[in-house]
């Protein structure tokens, strides 16, 4: 008896079908290099710099810096990865779609799944520290602040966050304007965010002491391994950019040169900014401490002021950061709902605006309330081990797919390959190691009710269970005719150079 197949979606179907979504009422082709290294910024500078410092400081003392180089080289590692499939399927579902193409429809929707950590969850994690910084700039300004039961969650002195339900709205309303308004908004707050965080260096480096700086490994390599884990947070959004493939001219060539780039100038900006901030304030001053930015600035400057404009520059990096990430999580659930793993109304498109104006709202007030209610730590933790075992899914796919499809056109390749990906997932799973058997006992219950929900609804549900009925055939043919519909539309970037075709898809149960 022979063992069933994987249901794999190929990469010429998944670049076919967004080629003709988007030849009727789709989305649309409108953001540049420049517009999409300032959307990954966006999504990567926030919560994790502005309120995550003082938690990493607290894990790994002085070698802080430390540990973000190497959170930053796990990124580097699985940074290849997403380049190269990103160049390669140019389409919005980034891991989801890349797992879809390599290891099957089972293992797309646990990624799928892992990616409401990494986008839907890690919305909450950063909206909970809006409320700090809000509450740091009314009393620069004004002298008074919001009560700490309307702007802390249980567990960290209030009831309910309002704050972070309010930025949450706020994205949502930008988004479903459409991706142009939305582009250049996050444009702007990203050059604002990295403007405010080089205030904050000149800042801070100008009290700068050496002697903060020892012992520098104070916690010994749990610490530091620890503080990794809890500093790798801060770089979670990078891959945000491969979920606007279908958004981007030229996506070929502009999506992997974007990864590079946001990457770079981000590990720069935290490592000169770990340094300023435990040079010019101890490492004991630091930890835990909320807005620990705005914090040093006043302890450096004496006044108030300087604070004020960091906590301005706080509320603008998280703003955008909840905008930016919450625009992918509604891309990968019309990628998947396309694929009728998950309901429909995620894929629908409103033909005025050429957003899934419905999958936002729904986006929006689902993880408003965990943004509301739940402490900070629990979904930081939660946002990153649902990260990283994504990443490792990445990098196992892009090794699948240099066996299954040599001939693909990649614009972009992974150097030295296959080193990077094996690294990246070794790297990763350090870092998982790192999050504690507490977080490793949640995520598991988390992918249990993932596979649970997979088996009652989306193997059901799945547009290729045709190929458990014996209409395999039909099937692919459709995907003929969709690959035709692509490549006359290619002119726009969509397909780019065809390189080799293999078989449209690959069924099976």
């Amino acid at each position: 008896m022979h063992a069933p197949k994987l249901r794999i979606k190929s990469p010429d179907v998944l670049i076919a079908e967004s080629g003709a979504d988007r030849a009727g009422h789709g989305l649309r082709r409108t953001m540049g290099l420049f517009q999409l290294v300032c959307f990954g910024v966006g999504a990567i500078v926030g919560t994790g710099i502005f309120v995550g410092l003082s938690d990493t400081v607290a894990e790994a003392g002085p070698a802080t810096v430390l540990t973000f180089v190497l959170a930053a080289v796990t990124c580097v590692l699985t940074a290849f990865s997403f380049a190269e499939l990103g160049g390669a399927i140019p389409v919005s579902g980034s891991s989801y779609s890349y797992a879809y193409a390599t290891l099957g429809e089972g293992a797309a929707f646990i990624t799928g799944w892992c990616l409401l950590l990494e986008y839907g969850v890690s919305v909450s994690a950063v909206a909970v520290g809006w409320g700090q910084y809000l509450n740091e700039l009314l009393h620069s300004v004004f002298g008074w602040q919001l009560p700490a039961a309307l702007s802390n969650p249980p567990g960290e002195g209030g009831v309910v966050n309002v704050p972070a339900v309010v930025v949450i709205a706020l994205a949502a309303s930008l988004l479903v304007r459409g991706v142009r308004e939305s582009a250049r908004a996050t444009a702007a707050m990203a050059v604002l965010k990295i403007g405010v965080l080089a205030l904050f260096c000149a800042i801070a480096f100008a009290a700068f002491e050496g002697g903060n700086l020892t012992p520098f490994a104070a916690h010994g390599l749990a610490g530091v391994t620890s503080g990794a884990s809890v500093a790798f947070f801060s770089y979670i959004g990078f891959d945000a950019i491969t979920t606007a493939g279908e958004e981007v001219k030229n996506p070929r060539r502009t999506v992997p040169l974007a990864i590079m780039v946001c990457i770079g100038v981000v590990t720069l900006l935290y490592c000169l900014v770990a340094l300023a901030a435990i040079g010019a304030l101890s490492a004991d001053e630091v930890a835990g401490k909320p807005a620990a930015l705005s914090l040093i600035v006043n302890h450096v400057t004496g006044s108030t002021v300087g604070g004020g404009v960091i906590a301005f520059g706080a509320i603008v990096a998280i703003a955008s950061v909840v905008l930016t990430v919450t625009y992918g999580q509604t891309r990968i659930l019309m990628s998947m709902s396309r694929d009728g793993l998950i309901p429909g109304v995620f894929q629908r498109i409103s033909p005025k605006t050429a957003t899934p104006v419905a999958g936002t709202w729904i986006v929006a007030a689902v993880f408003a309330v965990p943004a509301a209610v739940v402490p900070l730590k629990v979904v930081l933790d939660l946002t990153t081990i649902g990260t990283l075992s994504a990443m490792v899914i990445v990098n196992v796919s892009v090794i699948v797919l240099r066996r299954s499809r040599p001939g693909l056109a990649r614009p972009f390749r992974a150097p030295l390959f296959p080193l990077p990906p094996l690294l990246g997932i070794a790297c990763c799973g350090y870092l998982i190691y790192g999050t504690g058997t507490a977080t490793w006992l949640q995520f598991g219950v988390f992918l249990l009710v993932g596979a649970v929900l997979y088996v009652a609804y989306g193997r059901r549900h799945s547009r290729l269970r045709s190929a458990h009925t014996g209409a395999a055939g039909t099937e692919a043919e459709g995907g003929a005719k969709a690959v035709k519909a692509a490549e006359a539309a290619g002119a726009d970037g969509t397909t780019g150079p065809a390189g080799e075709r293999a078989p449209v898809a690959t069924h099976g149960g």
